[in-house]
């Protein structure tokens, strides 16, 4: 999930950086005979792309904060376990990343033309919410569970595997794959548990499985 919004994010960063890039060097449009910091209604454009760029990372930024709410709540869970050190190592790096990337980008866009202080106050924000709840989550909110219903992964990102219309789980170059009916297939990686707890993890989902309906291959 957090890959697809990052590649929504940069679909709508490009235009926003070009605009940017056009009005603050003021470069000519030819067919309109004039320069685009001449265009009217730059504003708009600006906070039209503005607020697209608002509404991807706002959305992504409730999904992590409802995931790691939701699995704290261990009550609920048949098995409740942080993600692995190897994976939160990862977490951290690649968030820290991220936010570098976002704060950077808002910083140019402003550079460029203050016509853009909007995209720019979003990327800025968000760059800073990302670093925050890195902070306030990262020691032990980014946590794996299983109920009856379904897996939840919450960390960077949130990973729903539903345990409805399983047909098959089986592990191939540490990746756990979920087969469904109509040929669905869904993914999460095996260092998301600890490797001396995956015994219990893989225990703890067959039992709220059908064994007559799902077959499980390459789990012990």
């Amino acid at each position: 999930m957090n890959s697809f919004i990052n590649v929504l994010l940069l679909v709508f960063t490009l235009p926003t950086m070009l605009l940017s890039i056009y009005v603050g060097f003021d470069l000519p449009v030819e067919f309109l005979r004039t320069t685009t910091a001449q265009l009217p209604y730059l504003d708009y454009g600006f906070l039209g792309l503005g607020l697209i760029l608002l509404v991807i990372s706002l959305r992504r930024s409730i999904r992590r904060w409802m995931g790691v709410r939701m699995t704290k709540q261990k009550s609920k869970y048949k098995w409740n376990s942080t993600v692995s050190a190897q994976r939160k190592i990862r977490v951290v790096v690649y968030t820290i990343l991220e936010s570098a990337v976002m704060a950077s980008l808002g910083l140019a866009y402003y550079y460029l033309t203050p016509f853009a202080w909007f995209p720019s106050l979003v990327m800025l924000f968000f760059s800073l919410e990302g670093l925050l709840f890195l902070i306030v989550c990262h020691k032990n909110l980014f946590r794996i569970g299983i109920t009856t219903k379904a897996i939840l992964v919450a960390d960077r990102e949130v990973i729903l595997i539903y345990l409805s219309g399983l047909r098959q789980v089986s592990i191939s170059q540490q990746t756990v794959y979920f087969d469904y009916l109509e040929n669905l297939q869904l993914t999460f990686p095996t260092d998301c548990v600890e490797e001396k707890e995956r015994e219990q993890f893989f225990n703890t989902l067959k039992e709220q499985v059908n064994r007559d309906k799902v077959l499980f291959k390459n789990v012990d």
